[in-house]
């Protein structure tokens, strides 16, 4: 199963994810906000990267960038309840990263996940 840190601004959305993630079988360390997540990429190895791309301070977009110079061999997946920002940030971002539009089933996002670790 993967190690994922996820990044989420939103408080129940973060835990609920969290918890389902858990749940089918994943490690998950969450946090609110995207620059609280670089210091935890350097100080330990992820297999994935789950970042709302809307967050206050540092948005997804920019922490995957950042992220992938801490570690390149993190895969990336961003969720988000605005497809069209998705959409245009995509460039951006790393190129095979996968975009969940919210709402999105939690059965997507495993199989997402499981996709991403078997890639």
């Amino acid at each position: 199963m993967a190690r994922i840190l996820l990044a989420e601004d939103d408080d129940s959305m973060r835990h609920f994810l969290q918890r389902a993630l858990e749940r089918a079988g994943h490690e998950v360390l969450s946090v609110a906000r995207g620059d609280q997540a670089l210091p935890v990429i350097a100080e330990g190895r992820f297999d994935v990267l789950l970042a709302d791309i809307v967050m206050p301070e540092m948005d997804g977009i920019q922490l995957a960038q950042r992220a992938v110079a801490v570690d390149p061999r993190i895969r990336i997946m961003f969720i988000t309840g605005f497809a069209a920002v998705a959409l245009r940030n995509r460039a951006s971002a790393k190129a095979d990263a996968k975009v969940l539009s919210k709402p999105f089933h939690l059965r997507e996002l495993v199989e997402e996940i499981d996709k991403l670790m078997a890639a």
